[in-house]
């Protein structure tokens, strides 16, 4: 739960140890203080190992037990990844771990010593005040299904990358060996079209058959759309090509080894993104949000595994600030400057976000109408990127709100309460 700056400061007393640690790939740096800044003990190194990392646990103990304190309070800055065993292994020891933004350490260095230096033992220090102050934050660490969901989809989102870079290859391949076979064919990754880069990768290749032939190989898996006239507008344009005719014998392998990659690759995310679907059926609320017309389950299933548990969150304002939709703005005395997202947060929730409502907004009647009333409305128009983010801010409400009542998608109640919000701030 989110909690004011006031109540997290309140939450500490002279029983309360405060631990800062500054996290790397291989050595970490904690230092404890109590709750009036006051440095106990001496700085703890250790590194990510179960000995390790059981010497910190006796090191807190021995603090706790030596300053009367009974219980801690763990803060580190999330720098990559490096910090997640660390914290799966205090947080299976019962201590509370929060974390706080690394922006707020680099620019609150210099406050203790006036001075820009940077290293392990002052950024633990660094990150230990700031818990002090109540300048933290609790991290919404997923568990059971939705960690399982949340590494699927990054494992989707590897795979996707590495396929289309696969996919440029290709087409650099065909720009240099065979440009005119686009002109065939219209796509490469084609049944018709992958066999023939299978069998007769090269214009070389392709004039030692005849049309029959072609045909002939074409058949084993496309049993129509394809014929002699297709196969021989192949064996012209393979008679006529202007592509390289030098180092074929590699640019054979080349083309072998993509291909490979490619098929391969396919498969990969096939198998992935079933698992994917089977698992987001299984999430109560899952269901009802996927009822919303031109949302697919990718779609809920990002949303899911970036967000985690909808029943962690109190109001949908916290996923919103969570995906750098929150405002800010520049403005001092008489100057009234432009008002823009944050942009903190987690930017593949914000691109996620983004990318749905855009066919949202050109398929779904809900929220065409309601782009439309945003960008013509008399009262405060919008910019059409302006109403995107708040249609993103919408659609976060409506999966909040499906997912944690389980109800399905009610079109007409999505407009009535925009109308009605409409109302409210024209009055």
């Amino acid at each position: 739960m989110n909690y004011t700056q006031n109540h997290r400061i309140k939450q500490m007393n002279e029983f309360t140890l405060i631990v800062g640690a500054d996290i790397a790939k291989h050595k970490h740096v904690a230092r404890a203080q109590d709750f009036r800044g006051i440095e106990v003990g001496k700085p703890c190194v250790f590194d990510n190992s179960r000995a390790r990392f059981n010497k910190l646990l006796h090191w807190i103990h021995l603090l706790m037990e030596g300053h009367s304190k009974t219980h801690v309070l763990f803060g580190i800055e999330p720098t990559g990844h490096y910090w997640m065993p660390l914290a799966q292994f205090l947080r299976h020891e019962g201590i509370k771990i929060v974390i706080v933004n690394p922006l707020h350490v680099k620019r609150s260095k210099e406050l203790d010593d006036n001075s820009p230096t940077k290293n392990d033992v002052k950024d633990a220090r660094v990150i230990a005040q700031l818990l002090k102050d109540g300048r933290y934050s609790e991290p919404q660490i997923p568990q059971g299904i939705y960690a399982e969901l949340r590494v699927g989809m990054n494992m989707r989102e590897r795979l996707s990358k590495d396929l289309l870079q696969v996919k440029g290859r290709i087409h650099g391949w065909l720009d240099r060996y065979f440009p005119e076979f686009l002109t065939v064919f219209k796509d490469w990754e084609g049944k018709a079209a992958l066999l023939t880069l299978q069998n007769f990768p090269l214009p070389n290749d392709i004039v030692k058959q005849n049309a029959e032939e072609i045909v002939q190989v074409w058949k084993i898996e496309v049993k129509r759309a394809v014929g002699t006239k297709r196969a021989l507008q192949l064996i012209m344009a393979a008679e006529e090509s202007v592509g390289l005719k030098s180092g074929l014998d590699m640019a054979k392998q080349e083309l072998h080894v993509l291909l490979s990659q490619y098929k391969l690759l396919c498969e990969q995310l096939a198998q992935c993104m079933e698992r994917v679907e089977r698992m987001v059926h299984t999430i109560p609320g899952a269901t009802q949000m996927m009822t919303i017309p031109g949302v697919g389950f990718v779609t809920v299933a990002g949303f899911l595994a970036e967000v985690g548990d909808l029943n962690g969150y109190s109001h949908p304002r916290q996923i919103q600030k969570l995906a750098g939709f929150n405002l800010k703005e520049n403005s001092s005395g008489k100057h009234k400057g432009r008002t823009r997202i944050t942009k903190r947060g987690r930017p593949r929730l914000r691109a996620l976000l983004y990318k749905c409502v855009m066919p949202l907004v050109a398929k779904n009647e809900q929220f065409k109408a309601l782009h439309d009333e945003f960008t013509a409305r008399t009262v405060n128009p919008l910019r059409k990127k302006q109403s995107l983010i708040a249609l993103c801010c919408k659609l976060i409400r409506i999966f909040f709100a499906l997912g944690r009542k389980q109800q399905p998608y009610d079109a007409l109640l999505v407009i009535a309460k925009s109308q009605h919000s409409s109302a409210r701030n024209v009055t």
